[in-house]
């Protein structure tokens, strides 16, 4: 297998913000190409979620137990090639939108009340995982939403804390780059 160049044009975006002060969020289409290959979606969506329980910031109560028992789900799986049961999968993942199942209508619709960021995040991960593999477009999203940050200089987009996000996805891509190359 050899080596993609997606981890240097996303090195090239945290240069853009280095030297701009942010970068559009859409140069995060690059990673549509590296996701076309099979299982590497499917081990970003189970980074992304072990990352994201690990930032889960203070909590307590029913949220504090949702990360823990996602975090137990996801501990010790393989990187390249994780393996979550389906059932207890898709159990947990509609434990997670249940958690945050509180709409309000407004003006332009129904509008869905999230409370923790990270849980919503956690849910979308597993339903990538579940339901949507085949789909770089989704990988791209969750990069997206791994990756942006509002300031009201720029709007949402990639702009000084993307930085470091965006590095411990090139280290991401190249892990697994690296994984793919050894035999199983």
């Amino acid at each position: 297998m050899m080596r993609t160049n997606i981890p240097e044009k996303l090195s090239n975006i945290v240069k853009e913000i280095d030297d701009r002060g942010s970068a559009s969020l859409t140069k995060l289409i690059v990673l549509k190409k590296w996701f076309e290959r099979t299982k590497r979606l499917s081990a970003f969506a189970i980074w992304i979620a072990t990352r994201a329980v690990s930032r889960q910031g203070k909590i307590s109560g029913a949220a504090a137990k949702l990360f823990r028992e996602v975090r137990g789900m996801l501990a010790g799986l393989d990187k390249l090639r994780p393996q979550l049961d389906q059932q207890m999968a898709q159990t947990m993942h509609d434990r997670l939108r249940d958690f945050q199942n509180e709409y309000r209508n407004q003006r332009w619709g129904a509008v869905r009340i999230i409370h923790n960021w990270n849980l919503m995040l956690l849910e979308h991960r597993l339903d990538i995982y579940l339901c949507h593999l085949d789909s770089p477009t989704y990988g791209y999203k969750l990069a997206a939403d791994y990756c942006q940050h509002y300031d009201a200089r720029y709007g949402n987009g990639l702009i000084g804390p993307s930085r470091t996000k965006i590095q411990e996805l090139v280290r991401f891509l190249f892990t697994i780059e690296a994984l793919e190359d050894v035999p199983r």
